[in-house]
């Protein structure tokens, strides 16, 4: 991971116009926010930098718009969720470019805030292109990204930026790549990782990845499927991808020549239908009904992975181990993630864990916060795990 420069190393930054990308992308219901997840983890970065007295510019992207503003997409849905966790007046501006971002930003006083409009109304964001970012650096002199989940985009707000501006890691950035660097740079072994999740197609790369750097490979989920089947087990009307019989077992070569050993599930909760409270029984992985389908990993395999957890110095958990969304499904899961969280707190395992269904597996087992780092990146988190460069870490390695 390369080098980068944090708050800690900022000039005085009192007067200056500092420019803080920010993942402001949370869900709204009937106008209002959700889930502030995302808002209350970037607020130590901006109070910190508004404290320091500086003019705290913020720049976010809102959804996926296509022809450029939008009142549904606007920014200025989110100012009274942003105002309320800072507990701090933030100002706001009709466009993030232009008169109008220019005129909020002279008017701004030593240590207020103020929200500039979604970036992505300007299809130069995207593309990254030079005269888009010249006109969003105009208003700043210092550069903070602190939207870890953004950085695999190479956008002008998430890279683009720091290429003109001195250009600093914020709080959140910060924690989230130290966190990844004891998870897979430089971890302390023996590794585990937990992978879980429906689909082998959409994790490839992912697993490919994870055999060259980790000591043990947990597969959960209908992936694991997959990979049975591929070993020969009958899966009955299970999920699985059986046109992925090839890859699995490549992933399975790759993992033997790398010294990775590939724990998959020694028995099922196995139903005929997909439903809460669905009649069910734990059944041999070899002897899965052929009109019966697994929707969880049985008690076995829970003790199995317990087992390697208990053997980790460090765990790395994507995806959870059945379908958790769904009583009586959700027990390996949480057994397995109960016990991941008691090791952490008991000072014997560095445990990371990220993507949306895993954050949600977790806070559904009450252990979210009792992991020495959840990630709430999402696709940032899993192309990291993939082993690809992320451009907007990159570039803060880059710029000195």
């Amino acid at each position: 991971m390369p080098a980068f420069k944090t708050l800690d190393t900022l000039p005085d930054i009192k007067g200056k116009r500092v420019l803080v990308r920010v993942d402001l992308n949370v869900p709204v219901k009937d106008g209002k926010v959700s889930d502030a997840t995302r808002i209350e983890r970037v607020a130590p970065t901006i109070l910190e930098l508004s404290r320091k007295g500086a003019k705290v510019i913020l720049l976010a992207h809102f959804g996926r718009p296509k022809d450029g503003p939008s009142p549904d997409l606007s920014l200025a849905l989110i100012v009274p969720a942003v105002e309320e966790i800072l507990d701090h007046a933030v100002l706001f501006a009709s466009d993030c470019i232009g008169a109008p971002a220019a005129a909020a930003v002279t008017k701004m006083n030593d240590g207020d805030i103020l929200l500039l409009e979604n970036t992505r109304f300007h299809k130069g964001e995207e593309k990254n292109g030079s005269e888009f970012t010249k006109a969003l650096a105009a208003n700043g002199d210092l550069y903070v990204n602190d939207a870890f989940s953004a950085a695999h985009r190479a956008h002008t707000s998430t890279e683009g930026l720091a290429q003109l501006l001195p250009a600093y890691a914020g709080r959140t950035m910060q924690a989230e790549l130290e966190a990844l660097e004891r998870g897979l740079g430089n971890p302390a072994r023996p590794v585990v990782a937990i992978v879980g999740g429906a689909k082998v197609s959409s994790k490839i790369d992912l697993l490919m990845n994870l055999v060259k750097k980790v000591d043990a490979l947990v597969i959960g989920g209908g992936m694991a499927n997959t990979f049975l089947a591929a070993r020969g087990t009958n899966v009955g009307k299970s999920l699985c991808e059986h046109d992925l019989a090839d890859t699995a077992n490549q992933i399975m070569i790759e993992a033997a020549t790398a010294g990775c050993a590939i724990i998959l599930p020694e028995d099922g909760v196995v139903a005929r239908e997909f439903k809460a409270g669905a009649a069910n029984e734990i059944v041999d992985i070899n002897a899965i009904p052929a009109d019966g389908m697994v929707l969880d990993v049985g008690p076995k395999s829970v003790e199995a992975v317990k087992a390697w957890i208990s053997r980790a110095e460090t765990l790395v958990w994507n995806g959870p181990l059945g379908a958790f969304e769904i009583a009586p499904f959700d027990t390996a899961t949480v057994a397995a993630a109960r016990y991941a969280a008691e090791r952490t707190k008991a000072g014997k395992l560095i445990s990371v864990a990220g993507g949306g269904d895993t954050v949600a597996a977790l806070n559904h087992a009450g252990v979210a916060d009792e992991f020495t780092y959840v990630s709430t990146a999402g696709g940032a988190f899993l192309e990291w795990m993939e082993g690809k460069e992320l451009p907007g870490v990159a570039i803060l390695g880059k710029h000195k």
